[in-house]
């Protein structure tokens, strides 16, 4: 259970501004003016404090409840501007658009793909197929973890594409999150940008479906996920 011991405001109060931020563009300045006019005055670095708090651990739970995904996965990154520098949000969904798994990165590299490609067949099983782009390092990532997957595993080999226009479905994918992150205008440090695209990243399963039974209450099914 996530706890809000200590907290000012009630738990709804704190859920519903979290919600609202990782769901909406918005800025944290328009959401304290939106807070404000329900009653609710709270400034801007509050909401930034509970945004960079509570969706990490709301989107610990989320990973744990979506729905099982496709052993077909399209794999791309984009980019995120943290502290003035590009960084790199690894990102990946199945062949019916369910979100795989993300992984923000300060670098685009065979190492950060290894890592991401880890963590997500650590929580998601490992794939039959991978399409990519022509990224090269992408295709590094893949190959080595074909290989410890040979090793420890003793399981056939996943299949790679390099195929352009298989990866539309990722890149269209992408337009939420790039939606939801373009007001930031950067965010002001690494774990702040990596805390609040872990809530985003949740909201957008559960609009897609993931979690939750459909025609749920998006907001609902947030908020059951901190009980």
């Amino acid at each position: 259970m996530i706890t809000f011991k200590g907290a000012h405001y009630p738990k709804s109060v704190i859920l519903y501004a979290v919600f609202f931020y990782v769901r909406f563009a918005v800025t944290y300045r328009e959401l304290e003016i939106i807070m404000a006019e329900r009653g609710v005055p709270v400034d801007h670095a509050t909401l930034n404090r509970w945004v960079v708090k509570y969706a990490p651990q709301i989107a610990h739970k989320a990973q744990k409840r979506k729905r099982p995904t496709r052993g077909s996965w399209r794999m791309d990154e984009t980019y995120i501007k943290v502290k003035g520098r590009w960084c790199y949000l690894y990102r990946a969904v199945d062949k019916r658009g369910d979100t795989v798994d993300f992984m923000l990165s300060e670098r685009r590299d065979a190492a950060a793909a290894r890592r991401f490609f880890k963590r997500s067949i650590e929580t998601n099983g490992s794939p039959e197929k991978v399409v990519i782009d022509k990224s090269g390092a992408n295709l590094a990532g893949l190959l080595a973890t074909n290989v410890v997957h040979k090793i420890t595993v003793a399981a056939p080999p996943i299949n790679i594409l390099q195929v352009k226009y298989l990866n539309n479905l990722i890149e269209q994918d992408h337009r939420f999150i790039k939606r939801i992150t373009r007001l930031t205008l950067g965010f002001k440090s690494f774990d702040a940008a990596q805390a609040t695209l872990t809530g985003i990243e949740t909201a957008h399963m559960i609009r897609k479906g993931q979690i939750g039974n459909a025609g749920d209450c998006h907001f609902r099914v947030f908020a059951e996920l901190a009980a």
